[in-house]
């Protein structure tokens, strides 16, 4: 989904402090501020058909509501670390917190879909840099061990359960006005930003006066199967999720015409799943093998979607799209954090950090790529034919198609990472 703020395959800090300095007050901070940035990538999804309603917008253009967030996310992530060293973690992760609340303002008052797009792309960027710099802060603060993997297993929670509790926010408040939907998370993040002045640690290693330069993946990640199989597969899985959710929000509030939150509550099958077994995720990976976990988190989505077509249009939701939602949330439960994990693996501490930005950029890169083509063919499809009219149901048939196929190349990496764990000489190939 995209919460794929979801944390590194391998968090791990230059050196861990002696002592932890941390406490409840700081994760309950950083944990909230991550379930703020997964909410953030929901609560416009069901939103998406007023919104079009209300500015007159076409599939194509609203969808940049939703993909805007995720576009800025992934624009900066490669620099982060260049302006995390140059001004320092509490000095940056405050700033983004105090624009993110602007922006969240701005988007919600706004009628003009141009600058409703740019607060969008302007909390993404905001994002980038709260969500890693928020586990920097968690990694460098906390102690190795049993208490930091309590801190990143909250910390990882908060982010599984934002999506949801996104879609039922959107649900809620888009039944009574889209904007609300922009304008919810702005107490939120004011309230965090008041507490993350007295919690937030100071940096004492800053100003040294050699910022780092932005991070360039090194060439032998660049080549890394593993890394880039993940990174692939992980961007497949999480657009693909994503443009079906933007389709179904489509088809089911213009062709059913069905409520904000009657949508809402038709995908919870699709993410409760995800954030009940985030914090069993990491156990079930040492289990079954990340390469497994993959392979089989692949296939469920792409048999969800083949059923999908095989019932277009679908004619009730529990033989239509409820399968398809099912098997799509398992697909997540069993390879999102198997994709995260095994990304880094076998990796020096070193590459780590360059390694976790270039996968997170990938998945946020799926997250714009995928449901923007399929929004722009169901436009295409849909030109020149009133809402509700006959033939209309059709139209999604050929989106479905393109997601389909992505799944199938995601199901296809997962396949080749499989073949290759069996064989060890070939693994990092």
């Amino acid at each position: 989904m995209a919460h794929p703020h979801a944390s590194p395959a391998h968090p791990a800090a230059p050196h861990d402090p002696p002592r932890a300095r941390g406490g409840w007050a700081l994760l309950l901070v950083l944990a909230g501020n991550m379930l703020i940035d997964a909410l953030e990538v929901s609560v416009v999804i069901v939103a998406l058909p007023p919104i079009s309603a209300g500015l007159g917008l076409t599939p194509f253009a609203v969808q940049w509501v939703m993909g805007g967030f995720a576009l800025g996310f992934a624009g900066l992530l490669l620099v982060g670390a260049a302006l995390v060293s140059r001004f320092g973690r509490r000095p940056l992760y405050l700033g983004a917190l105090a624009v993110f609340v602007l922006a969240s303002l701005a988007g919600g008052l706004t009628s003009d879909p141009t600058l409703l797009v740019v607060t969008r792309v302007l909390k993404g960027v905001c994002a980038a840099l709260t969500a890693p710099t928020g586990l920097a802060i968690i990694t460098t603060t906390y102690r190795e061990g049993p208490e930091r993997r309590r801190a990143v297993s909250v910390y990882t929670f908060f982010g599984a359960i934002g999506f949801t509790a996104g879609l039922l926010l959107s649900g809620a408040l888009a039944s009574l006005d889209w904007r609300l939907t922009f304008l919810c998370t702005a107490p939120a993040a004011l309230l965090l930003l008041c507490l993350a002045t007295r919690a937030i640690p100071r940096d004492p290693g800053r100003g040294t006066g050699r910022p780092r330069t932005l991070i360039r993946p090194p060439h032998h990640l660049l080549t890394n199967g593993r890394l880039l199989r993940s990174a692939l597969g992980a961007a497949t899985l999480n657009g693909t999720y994503l443009a079906l959710l933007v389709l179904a929000a489509c088809y089911l509030q213009t062709a059913w015409h069905w409520s904000p939150w009657q949508t809402a509550l038709a995908f919870l099958p699709a993410c409760t799943p995800l954030a009940v077994a985030a914090l069993f995720a990491g156990p079930m990976v040492a289990r079954f093998g990340a390469p497994r976990l993959i392979a089989l988190g692949a296939l469920a989505p792409l048999a969800g979607y083949l059923l999908a077509l095989a019932a277009t249009p679908p004619h009730s939701y529990a033989a239509g799209l409820l399968p398809t939602l099912v098997l799509v949330g398992a697909g997540f439960v069993l390879s999102f954090t198997a994709l995260n994990l095994h990304a880094g693996s076998a990796l020096p501490a070193t590459d780590r950090p360059a390694a976790t930005a270039l996968y997170q950029t990938a998945v946020q890169l799926g997250a714009v790529v995928v449901p923007t083509a399929s929004a722009a063919l169901l436009t295409a499809q849909l030109a020149g034919r009133p809402p509700g009219a006959p033939g209309t149901a059709g139209a999604y048939r050929a989106p479905l198609v393109l997601i389909g196929v992505v799944a199938a190349i995601g199901l296809a990496l997962a396949l080749w990472g499989l073949r290759a764990a069996k064989s060890p000489r070939k693994t990092a190939r």
